[in-house]
């Protein structure tokens, strides 16, 4: 027995660092079994081995063995649980974000002057406060060496844009064309603009006013809004004053006065934050009267001398914005030097604001209403010409008759500014408002209606229409360069270029039949001038149909707009001469009245063109372009002209009449008793009062 104990305890221990026993025998039962039958066959025998040193290893072995055996059987029951909930669970679904990985990289050696939007500044200075984006970024490139000694590497896009090979194409431009009927609505919204320029750090504004005699009312009234301009801009100086140390508060906004004519004179000899030395400078700006504004030459001067403020000299000079705010009502004498101004605003981020004047549309002239500033001079008005126009770098629009009196020709609004003053606010980003009192749409305007110092404009259209007819402010050669690759653009500006051709704007309308050789006389006479006119027609429909060839490969609605009404009316202008022509030779082959009273013919408008299938086709297709121009293209000058071009006939027909031919004679004038006699001459000169003198008409 003691032989199969020993047995059992060896096997018991054999391993005591295993947690897993196979084959152990021994359990509760067996142990207390086991401790009977020692106790039973001899007490003797047990004695001798079973001592107190052995019963409590025994007892240690037993409480071992019963907690390993235990935690070896949660571990074998449990983990396959586990494995099974890990396994069977779904993962958590969680969105892969892209990751940019940059393979291709160039670098230049080459130090570059200007970093960031063309800025000396930091990079908040690539954003204008203006809203409008350009469809594309019309900055020259900058070259850029990107050559690499020991390999050639292909530049992305962002690489390019990033050391500016090439611009982005969502630089931020200015706005143009914001309509206003007059200066207040201008100047709330500048003072807009200068509220959000403070926000972001000190700013210097210059007032830059055109010395001119027609400004004199413009002057007084932005004078006269001063204090509430600077007063509401005060509120956000206190503001700033109680966030920042280390700097004179006052300073936060400067204001410079310079006027300008023939010459630039700097009216406040430093920037100054005191409103009342500001009013005083605008009372000091003396009348120009050359009839010269250099308006680009003064914002160049004025940019070139403040440049210097865009960048930080320490706490008490820091970086400032530099706005300029050009107040004029022409579109300058010195276009020529707009390129070098727009230029230098850009590369120091100079913001310009302009409060002009809507161009006429396609004309480079309109007339004011000139009423005399001196009252002791003569008060009645007088329509000056001035340079106001036009909204575009070169024509883009044919233009017909009023050869002789340009005045007759109705003056409509062309939707934009004079072309470099609105390009400056474009591409500076700034604003330029186009101010006219009289400014309404829907309507005709009146001569009568149109006020004092207000230029002639028959009618106006709505500024949000209008945007989508975008002149391309761009530089001068990428203009030129953008007609060079258009055939149908380079024909229509082609076109456009020529003197204006006449047409039959009053002809002969009334021949009255005395006797046979008289009358072909006359019918010979009327047709002469619709031979002169047939050759330039002629010419001009045969230029224009080889644009036609082109048209559909352009996306501009402009020009879209543009091409349409031009060869529309050439077509309309040479049906209507060519079948005048025609009906007058009719004439002289031979016509008879049916009633015998008659003696007169009248040659009367008519839908009619005959039986000359090539006029015909030629009217239908003159109609068909007008048409899709009122369709296309409504609420625009476009639309306007070519709708009266369609109210006219394009053919011609006769009409007997008759005319009395001995006509009584008029009566003289016999004073009546309720019509006495005038005054002798020298009686009327000392009744009447001497009109006050009149000044000698000079560019205004």
């Amino acid at each position: 027995m003691l032989k199969r104990i020993e047995q059992v305890e060896l096997g018991a221990i054999q391993d005591p660092e295993d947690t897993t026993i196979v084959d152990s025998e021994i359990t509760i039962g067996d142990v207390m079994d086991l401790d009977g039958k020692i106790e039973g066959e001899s007490v003797e025998e047990t004695s001798r081995w079973l001592d107190a040193e052995t019963k409590s290893f025994l007892v240690s072995m037993f409480i071992h063995l019963t907690l390993i055996v235990g935690l070896a059987s949660y571990t074998v029951v449990t983990q396959p649980e586990i494995l099974r909930v890990l396994i069977d669970s779904s993962p958590i679904a969680e969105e892969q974000l892209p990751i940019d990985v940059l393979n291709e990289i160039a670098y230049s050696d080459a130090p570059t002057e200007e970093i960031g939007a063309n800025s000396v500044g930091q990079a908040d200075m690539a954003l204008s406060t203006a809203t409008v984006l350009a469809d594309i970024s019309e900055i020259p490139s900058i070259p850029v060496d990107v050559s690499i000694p020991n390999g050639d590497f292909t530049v992305s896009v962002d690489i390019k844009t990033a050391v500016g090979i090439t611009e982005a194409p969502n630089a931020v431009k200015g706005m143009t064309g914001v309509g206003e009927t007059g200066t207040d609505g201008a100047v709330d919204r500048i003072t807009y603009e200068l509220l959000q320029a403070i926000e972001q750090r000190p700013t210097l504004v210059v007032w830059l006013f055109d010395s001119s005699v027609s400004m004199m009312k413009r002057r007084e009234e932005i004078r006269d809004r001063f204090e509430r301009i600077y007063r509401e801009l005060g509120i956000v100086q206190e503001e700033k004053k109680k966030r920042s140390t280390g700097m004179d508060q006052s300073q936060v906004l400067l204001t410079g006065i310079v006027s300008f004519g023939k010459d630039v004179k700097f009216l406040t000899k430093t920037p100054t934050a005191d409103l009342s030395e500001i009013r005083a400078a605008i009372d000091d700006i003396e009348l120009d009267e050359s009839g010269v504004e250099m308006v680009f030459s003064a914002i160049h001067t004025v940019a070139d001398k403040y440049k210097s403020m865009r960048v930080s000299r320490g706490v008490n000079d820091p970086e400032r914005n530099v706005i300029l705010i050009t107040i004029t009502d022409e579109r300058g004498d010195d276009t020529n030097a707009a390129e070098n101004a727009i230029s230098l605003c850009r590369k120091f981020g100079i913001q310009s604001h302009v409060l002009g004047v809507p161009a006429p549309f396609g004309r480079e002239f309109t007339y004011i209403k000139f009423v005399d500033p001196d009252p002791k001079y003569d008060q009645t008005p007088d329509w000056r010409q001035v340079d106001q126009g036009p909204e575009t770098l070169v024509p883009e629009r044919v233009q017909l008759g009023y050869q002789d009196n340009y005045f007759e020709e109705p003056v409509i609004d062309s939707g934009f500014g004079p072309y470099a003053l609105s390009r400056m606010c474009y591409e500076t980003g700034g604003i330029y408002f186009s101010i006219h009192p009289n400014r309404k749409t829907g309507r005709r305007i009146d001569n009568r209606e149109v006020e004092a110092f207000a230029s002639r404009m028959s009618y106006f259209f709505d500024p949000e229409t209008m945007e989508s007819y975008r002149p391309d402010y761009v530089p001068d050669s990428e203009y030129l360069s953008r007609i060079q690759k258009s055939p149908m653009r380079g024909v229509l500006v082609q076109a456009a270029k020529l003197s204006r051709v006449g047409t039959l704007d009053k002809p002969q309308q009334v021949f009255i039949k005395r006797e046979e050789a008289t009358f072909i006389r006359e019918l010979t006479v009327a047709q002469q001038e619709s031979a002169r006119l047939a050759p330039e027609l002629i010419s001009l429909c045969s230029m224009l149909a080889e644009g036609e060839k082109f048209r559909a490969k352009e996306t501009s609605p402009r020009w879209l707009a543009s091409f349409d009404l031009s060869y529309g009316t050439s077509l309309a202008a040479k049906v209507r001469a060519e079948s005048y022509n025609a009906m007058l030779a009719k004439a002289k082959r031979g016509m008879n009245f049916e009633k015998k009273e008659s003696n007169t013919w009248n040659l009367r408008p008519s839908d009619s063109i005959g039986q000359d299938s090539k006029m015909e086709k030629e009217a239908k297709l003159a109609r068909e372009l007008l048409q899709s121009v009122v369709d296309l293209h409504a609420g625009t000058p476009w639309a306007l002209l070519a709708s009266r071009e369609l109210e006219m006939p394009l053919g011609w027909q006769w009409q007997e009449g008759f005319t009395d031919l001995t006509p009584p004679k008029p009566q003289p004038n016999r004073p009546t008793p309720n019509n006495p006699p005038r005054p002798a001459s020298d009686e009327e000169a000392r009744m009447l009062k001497p009109p006050p003198p009149k000044r000698p008409a000079t560019k205004i």
